[in-house]
């Protein structure tokens, strides 16, 4: 095993360089182009080991067109680790400190774990509903909430009651909850301060958490295992060109390496392809949840009350359904999921999240209230169908980047988690028994099979798919119900997924178009203010990390047919078709990259598969508040 040292010279220049975190926000941007101003406006940033905050306008420095440099000719720095995480969210962290809670009480204090996260600060990137399942918490940390327990999380708010209502355009029926939504012992959190108080106890036992570092490249060895990751390059221009503030990424070589990037992974994608972990899973489906935060009227809270609705504002062919969560201090959690193999191209499910706030259920309660927070995310959807392989030669996957949501409990969170405690024992065994050569993580392929996570995605494998029928959403629920009350998932049959969600997506002419009300600016919002509310920054200059090869192909691809879907599924106002009478078609496409809230929804919904999500530089994109 590694030997124990302080963090090489390396990593502490390229933590000053990468630190100090951006705390201020930019506007998000329209029409931003690569000769926009010489500027930029004034930004706040906070730096490490320090406690006041400081303001600065400096003169963004374009790198010289003439400027001819292959970054590759640099070589990158190294450090290696025992273990290296990459992804700080519930599942990275559990698996983080589970093994140096295993390491320390085997007496091993020089055990490395080393975790990476793309945020500027933990639990910056992560959002959810969220009501969150307590089993995985409370045996990862049983003294989570105790009293006489000085770090415990005080953010929890108990789940005190349960609502399921089935929504038409001005009425509410209530219907029965299954039993998988009964949320009895249940708290509703902030998955973003939860998350930020999980590194707190990570770093508590003896974890390397590195926020501000993305992980861009999978590094293998020479019989093809995983050999670690290397993180993005800092410095260079949108044309591809070095900078003054040129920093070459970073080489961190593990014995094991593990994936927890969340959702639609930028490395797990490739990961998948490499070791072909997909052979015997059915492809993965998603859904895009779109969530806002307001402090609403106190006569108006309810505490713990918990809040579900499906039909309207979605149409009957469309997988879809709203919550409101009543958490803390008069905060209220509302939002949407939209699955995202709807068929029609003319639906924004930003626009339909707007349009659901309308309803008097949910309008009732914001109305004389303010909206705090906004973000969205991808989230998968498949279930157990779609569950890949999950080890691999030097490494596995954990949490959702593998897929463990339990669609029907609307919960993820407590199935990533012990995904990660379970790689982590895994992984402690088995670096226990050698001390060379490739590691294969056999005992979590095994250990996860006989888990609870086996056991209850099974048990709801059908419900999801059940929605693909001639009665769209009416069938679904009528199948659920008796697969929920009936069933209890012990039928001998497993349905399959209609397809993967871009393949899904009709023709613009061959759908009804439809058309959105203009905001009220109280209760729903134009998409640029919710951006703002984002956090969401990245460099201008710098390569367009949604990767489209050639903007004018994709435009004369996918305009014809769909007539501007990216602009209506991105939640973010990044994609534009801008008139443009040059253009054969009319239109010029554009990418607002400053916008990114990191979703992934473009590079899982856009019809031709021509989009690619990479990593910008690290610990820029959004930085959640109470998501």
């Amino acid at each position: 095993m590694a030997s124990t040292r302080s963090v090489t010279a390396s990593l502490q220049r390229i933590l000053v360089k990468r630190n100090p975190i951006r705390v201020a926000t930019q506007v998000p941007r329209r029409g931003l182009q690569t000769n926009s101003s010489l500027t930029r406006p004034r930004a706040s940033f906070k730096c490490l080991g320090q406690q006041r905050a400081f303001s600065i306008s400096t003169p963004r420095r374009l790198a010289d067109v003439n400027d001819d440099f292959d970054p590759k000719s640099i070589e990158r720095e190294s450090d290696e680790v025992d273990v290296c995480i990459i992804g700080g969210g519930p599942a990275g962290l559990s698996a983080a400190i589970r093994l140096k809670q295993l390491a320390n009480e085997a007496g091993n204090e020089d055990f490395r774990v080393l975790l990476l996260e793309k945020a500027g600060e933990i639990g910056a990137h992560i959002l959810s509903g969220a009501v969150i399942e307590p089993t995985a918490i409370n045996e990862l940390i049983p003294d989570w909430l105790a009293e006489d327990n000085e770090s415990r999380f005080e953010h929890a708010t108990p789940a005190a009651g349960d609502k399921m209502r089935f929504l038409t355009k001005s009425s509410s029926i209530p219907i029965p909850a299954p039993p998988q939504m009964n949320n009895h012992g249940n708290y509703i959190v902030s998955l973003n301060q939860f998350t930020k108080w999980l590194g707190e106890r990570a770093e508590e036992v003896g974890v390397e958490v590195y926020p501000g570092f993305a992980a861009s490249e999978v590094l293998y060895k020479s019989d093809g295992s995983v050999k670690g990751v290397a993180t993005n390059d800092l410095g260079i221009s949108r044309q591809g060109k070095r900078k003054d503030n040129f920093e070459r990424g970073m080489e961190f070589h593990a014995r094991i390496t593990l994936f927890a990037e969340g959702c639609h992974g930028s490395l797990t994608k490739q990961i998948i392809k490499k070791f072909d972990l997909r052979s015997e899973s059915q492809p993965q489906t998603y859904g895009l949840g779109i969530k806002e935060v307001w402090e609403v009227q106190p006569e108006k809270f309810q505490k713990g009350q918990i809040v579900h609705s499906l039909g309207y504002p979605l149409p009957a062919d469309t997988y879809g359904g709203g919550w409101m969560y009543h958490f803390g201090d008069n905060l209220v959690s509302i939002g949407l999921v939209v699955g995202l193999d709807y068929p029609n191209p003319w639906l924004s499910p930003y626009g339909e999240f707007q349009k659901m706030k309308h309803h008097p259920l949910y309008k009732s309660v914001l109305e004389g209230g303010k909206c705090i927070s906004y973000g969205a995310r991808a989230l998968n959807e498949g279930g157990f169908q779609s569950i890949p392989k999950v080890a691999f030669p030097g490494g596995a996957l954990i949490g959702d980047t593998a897929g463990f949501l339990n669609v029907p409990k609307i919960k993820g969170t407590h199935t990533a988690m012990k995904s990660g405690m379970l790689a982590a024992e895994a992984a402690w065994t088995a670096l226990g028994s050698t001390d060379s050569g490739t590691i294969f993580l056999y005992d979590y392929e095994d250990a996860l099979r006989k888990s609870s996570i086996w056991k209850e995605l099974k048990a709801v494998r059908n419900m999801r798919p059940s929605f693909h029928n001639p009665l769209k959403l009416y069938g679904g629920i009528m199948y659920s119900g008796l697969e929920a009350f009936v069933f209890r998932g012990k039928v001998p049959w497993t349905l399959k997924h209609k397809g993967t969600d871009y393949g899904a997506t009709k023709l613009a002419d061959q759908c009804k178009k439809i058309e959105y009300e203009k905001p009220d600016g109280k209760i729903s919002f134009d998409i640029l203010t919710s951006v703002s509310r984002t956090g969401t920054n990245h460099e201008e200059d710098q390569p367009v990390h949604l990767q489209v090869k050639d903007w004018e192909k994709h435009a004369q691809v996918e305009w014809p047919k769909y007539k501007g879907i990216e602009n209506r599924f991105c939640p973010a106002g990044v994609y534009e078709y801008v008139e443009d009478e040059t253009k054969d078609i009319g239109v010029r496409f554009q990418i607002n990259a400053q916008n990114c809230i990191h979703c992934k929804t473009c590079d899982i919904k856009v019809p031709d598969q021509d989009i690619n999500w990479q990593t910008p530089q690290g610990g820029e994109g959004p930085k959640y508040f109470m998501t």
